[in-house]
């Protein structure tokens, strides 16, 4: 699995990353093993949320824009409309860790 080195503050820890970690995996059906890090992919998003800045100007520390791309389409998928988005999920068990 490719992992990457970035210390960013906007990064989650990796304590907090467990917290969401099943449902981050949960949100995409699984075809093949998965060879990239979610935890880098989610502080990638975190990232470009805090940032604002552009897809293309995402750090090379994180994984490929089109990949953290890719994976905040799939996270902010609604997949009706009574419920949350993955991502709104993981951000507000985020948010509700930090306050403790």
């Amino acid at each position: 699995m490719q992992t990457f080195n970035h210390n960013y503050p906007s990064d989650i820890t990796r304590e907090q990353y467990e917290l969401i970690r099943e449902d981050l995996e949960g949100s995409r059906q699984k075809t093949k093993p998965r060879d990239i890090d979610l935890y880098s992919v989610f502080c990638g998003i975190m990232y470009l949320l805090k940032s604002g800045c552009q897809w293309r100007m995402l750090p090379s520390d994180f994984p490929k824009w089109g990949i953290v791309r890719y994976y905040y389409d799939v996270w902010s998928k609604q997949k009706n409309e009574d419920e949350p988005t993955t991502l709104e999920v993981v951000l507000k068990k985020i948010s509700d860790t930090s306050k403790k």
